[in-house]
């Protein structure tokens, strides 16, 4: 076996340094056979995809596996329009791929540097109100089950295909993963600052409804939103610059009634257009965004946030992510308001974000259209797992939701209320790996309770 492994021995850290893994090995196999042969083997075993998950989903009292080593083999059908790629693929080297050959994935997440596999597997999104998360586009998984068999599963021609596709690594190694996508598209991002809290909660549907993609970034404090970033899709046949699908809604409006629809005069609910290219972060160069001014470009290198050549930050960072019912999201900004004096000392900036609804049953937007209040903390892990129950305890009522690769409390008694498919979920995972060989300590505390 070609395989590549590293003994641990407590080195390996997450990408955000605040987890050590407990597993045994890191074993890095090649081929298909070589993941085979470790999962029949191993006792205990989880896949580990970009590290970009801020607890111990991802760790294992056995070993782990990274399809990291294993080519991407990305292979276009341009008549069924999917695109089948390894699991272990990075989203930035798909999109460039799929970009250069014509075509586009639907939505991307904030960072490109994450796995395929990794982020279905935990339901990782971006923003949109008619884009479902990452995991919605998952045609079909190719997995490595637990007694080293490989079994495909299909949207639409698989019992268990809505439960399997956010399967939080539970029912084994997602090796290959086919995805839907669509002609290549272009996109302009436009960015917005100082938008009055009154003014966007007057009409908080029409704000997310703007453009393709809309984010708004916030500390909770103060009287207005710090950022609201735009991702508006150019119509077919429509110019790369100028009057766009966001600026023609008629959500923007000019002080004096006249100018182009670029006119710096122009505000967004009341936010004034940025001057240059800003990070959401204060202060922070914006060298690692996309590029933002209006200027379009493919919706490869405008989707993300950050840009696949760069790392967006050192990694010092920790992130709670919590999803609220749409019809709940003013009530959900209340309560953060209400909740700055302890939440604000412990961030870097908190992010707001809609999800359409899905039928994944794990996923956080599984029935309801959602919306996302992001957190990325300071490196306090202490400090901010001290003020995690003050804000579940707050958006309880609202039916919150965690992001499963993220910084929470909630225990598997106090989420299975919340999914309505949660004990279906369990039931497939016993009937897939009935010795819990792909379970660990999270899955237990947070799933099997």
């Amino acid at each position: 076996m070609r395989t590549a492994t590293t003994g641990l021995g407590g080195t390996e850290l997450n990408w955000a340094g605040n987890y050590r893994y407990g597993a045994t090995a890191i074993h890095r196999p090649r081929t298909l056979d070589e993941v085979c042969a470790l999962v029949t083997a191993a006792p205990k075993v989880r896949a580990v995809g970009s590290r970009h998950s801020f607890n111990s989903i991802a760790d294992s009292s056995g070993i782990l596996i990274s399809l990291e080593d294993m080519e991407p083999d990305i292979s276009i059908d341009p008549a069924a329009l999917t695109v089948s790629v390894s699991g272990g693929t990075r989203y930035g080297t798909l999109a460039a791929e799929l970009d250069r050959r014509g075509f586009a994935l639907a939505n991307l997440a904030s960072l490109p540097h994450i796995s395929v596999a990794g982020a279905i597997a935990t339901a990782t999104h971006g923003s949109g109100d008619a884009n479902g998360n990452l995991a919605t586009s998952a045609a079909s998984l190719e997995l490595v089950c637990a007694d080293g068999s490989v079994r495909t599963l299909s949207r639409g021609g698989s019992p268990g295909f809505d439960g399997a596709v956010v399967g939080l690594g539970a029912l084994g190694v997602a090796t290959r993963v086919t995805l839907d996508i669509e002609p290549r598209f272009e996109v302009r991002q436009d960015v917005f600052e100082q938008l009055p809290w009154g003014t966007v909660l007057d009409d908080f549907d029409a704000v997310t409804s703007s453009a393709y993609s809309v984010s708004l970034f916030t500390d909770w404090s103060g009287g207005t939103v710090a950022q609201a970033w735009l991702k508006s899709r150019i119509p077919d046949g429509g110019p790369s610059t100028g009057a766009h699908a966001a600026v023609t809604t008629g959500f923007f409006d000019s002080p004096d009634g006249a100018g182009s629809p670029d006119s710096a005069s122009r505000t967004f609910f009341g936010g004034t257009p940025a001057p240059e290219v800003r990070h959401p972060l204060p202060g922070v160069s914006a060298e690692n965004c996309t590029e933002q001014l209006g200027v379009a470009g493919t919706w490869a290198e405008r989707l993300a946030h950050f840009r696949m050549a760069f790392t967006p930050s050192s990694g010092e960072e920790l992130q709670s992510e919590f999803f609220v019912p749409r019809e709940h999201a003013v009530a959900a900004i209340g309560v953060m308001r209400g909740l700055s004096d302890a939440v604000t000392p412990l961030l870097q900036v908190a992010e707001i974000r809609t999800v359409a609804h899905d039928r994944l049953w794990l996923s956080p937007a599984y029935g309801q259209a959602s919306v996302g209040l992001h957190f990325t903390w300071k490196p306090d892990q202490e400090a901010v797992e001290r003020v995690l129950p003050l804000i579940e305890e707050g958006l309880a009522p609202l039916g919150a939701r965690p992001h499963w690769a993220k910084l929470f409390t909630a225990d598997a008694a106090a989420l299975a209320p919340l999914y309505p498919r949660f004990a279906d979920f369990r039931k497939l995972a016993e009937g897939m790996d009935p010795e819990g060989k792909f379970r660990n300590e999270f899955l237990e505390r947070k799933v099997f309770g």
